[in-house]
């Protein structure tokens, strides 16, 4: 039997100093994700980056190039994060509209709404998974590690 691993596909959305997350309440409290969720039967990661970031969001992206993976290993972390092994690709995603107003058009169910994040805040705000680091390490365009794991997190 084959061990099944969901894969998930996210957006990084940089704008003018700023990075738009998903915000999120629920019994972790206040906090924010890139959007991202799961590929679907019948679609390659890149679509499921353009359908996310516009459910999560309401944004209209481009998919460009491939930033980092990050993956959760339940084995690994005490099942902090539940019971699903998962691997996340993450792109630097450009808007095609930005004349509209966004919105989510399919939230999350513990989804609040979304926040334009200025990066120097990044820090300052609860984000999951904790890779603030590795984001601004790719914003700035640092050398940093394109393949993160949750497990290694916390000895950084």
């Amino acid at each position: 039997m084959l061990y099944p691993i969901r894969i998930r596909a996210g957006a990084i959305i940089v704008e003018t100093g700023r990075i738009l997350l998903a915000e999120f309440q629920d019994e972790r409290g206040l906090h924010y994700n890139l959007p991202a969720g799961g590929v679907e039967e019948g679609e390659s990661i890149k679509e499921a980056v353009v359908r996310e970031a516009f459910e999560e969001t309401g944004a209209r992206v481009e998919v460009e190039s491939l930033a980092f993976t990050y993956e959760y290993a339940p084995h690994l972390n005490k099942h902090h994060y539940g019971p699903i092994h998962t691997l996340s690709m993450f792109f630097s995603c450009k808007r095609t509209d930005h004349h509209s107003t966004l919105s989510p058009s399919q939230p999350d169910p513990s989804q609040t709404g979304i926040r334009w994040v200025p990066v120097s805040e990044l820090h300052s705000i609860v984000l999951y998974p904790m890779i603030q680091d590795r984001i601004l390490k790719y914003i700035q365009k640092e050398e940093q590690e394109v393949f993160i794991e949750e497990n290694e997190l916390i000895k950084k």
